[in-house]
């Protein structure tokens, strides 16, 4: 019952007071169960509103900015999507109870093992899970959606170009501590429109930060 409670508490005080409203994104956030997908000894943490380290530096997003992420991407039943940085698999398991045929990618291949075991656990279904690194590669396909878990330091046009028409790109963009969160929209072939939805701190994606320029 505590577990419920402290849920509930998450949904309600944290998620739901972020101006995230929808019915469908909250029922997601409510029946996922997301104390499975906390690292061994970060259970207490599992409904707060703190980012929990998963290792190789990285950490699982925060339950606000989890469901202010899932409002942006407005996604319906029928769409693919594609997540970049499949971290635990919580949020990939929220994704398949929002939409259809999921594909997440992660550099780190001990992460793709464990949000396998816990999407198994969790007894989420129809989700592809596959070793890349985003910044240099994408799966050969066009989605509905993509949602970035990671920050990237300069706004990269590819993941824009694996979007169909229409599709919607959610990303944390630029140095902490203000970050640019931005709902992008492909508008045509080679054009999308940018919206700027908040301001936030983001961990970057693995090679998400642009070398030192060197200046002689």
């Amino acid at each position: 019952m505590k577990t419920d409670f402290a849920r509930q508490q998450m949904v309600d005080q944290q998620v739901r007071a972020w101006d995230v409203l929808s019915s469908d994104i909250l029922l997601a956030l409510m029946t996922v169960p997301r104390e499975q997908f906390v690292p061994v000894g970060y259970e207490a943490l599992a409904f707060a509103d703190t980012e929990i380290p998963i290792g190789h530096g990285e950490a699982m997003m925060t339950p606000t900015l989890e469901g202010r992420l899932l409002q942006a991407l407005q996604l319906k039943s029928t769409d693919s999507v594609l997540e970049i940085g499949t971290g635990t698999g919580f949020l990939t398991a929220c994704l398949a109870q929002l939409a259809g045929e999921i594909t997440s990618i992660d550099i780190q291949e001990d992460f793709l093992q464990t949000a396998a075991a816990n999407l198994e656990d969790s007894g989420t279904r129809d989700v592809s899970l596959l070793a890349m690194d985003a910044t240099s590669e994408l799966p050969d396909a066009q989605y509905d959606a993509i949602a970035v878990t990671g920050s990237i330091q300069v706004f990269d046009p590819r993941f824009v170009m694996s979007l169909k028409p229409g599709g919607r790109l959610f990303v944390v963009v630029g140095d902490a501590p203000a970050m640019d969160a931005r709902l992008v929209t492909r508008t045509g072939d080679n054009e999308w429109k940018t919206d700027s939805l908040f301001e936030t701190s983001l961990k970057p994606l693995v090679n998400g930060i642009l070398p030192p320029q060197f200046s002689f």
